[in-house]
């Protein structure tokens, strides 16, 4: 009864039809409605990237992120990142997702021991 703007005191012949079928700021607010529900139905006009790589993973920070090697145009992004992030590497089919720049990738070389101690051995101070 509420919705439509009914009054039990009132007689029901002193209403006019159209005000009780839709009132002015419900019809407006259909209108936009409608709007919103055409612009949300349309698709993006131009592609995007979800997820990019694949990435060689240099490092872990704890269990909650992880140290990747970025190459190309991310170079001066953050390399960690969460993990939350990271999704297993699958081959992607070429004509369904065709990569932008493909890159080669490189396995950096693996450091020994010895060698990034007597690195860090450099920077310190004796006294």
């Amino acid at each position: 009864m509420l919705e439509k703007g009914w009054n039990p005191i009132l007689p029901a012949d002193s209403l006019r039809i159209d005000l009780i079928e839709i009132h002015p700021i419900a019809s407006s607010f259909n209108i936009m409605l409608d709007k919103v529900k055409h612009h949300a139905n349309q698709s993006p006009k131009k592609p995007t990237d979800y997820y990019v790589g694949p990435f060689i993973i240099v490092g872990l920070h704890g269990t909650t992120a992880v140290q990747v090697e970025l190459s190309g145009e991310l170079e001066n992004k953050h390399p960690t990142f969460p993990v939350s992030l990271i999704k297993p590497y699958q081959q992607a089919d070429k004509e369904i997702v065709p990569l932008r720049n493909p890159t080669p990738l490189t396995v950096p070389p693996v450091e020994n021991n010895e060698d990034k101690k007597d690195r860090e051995s450099h920077y310190r101070k004796e006294t």
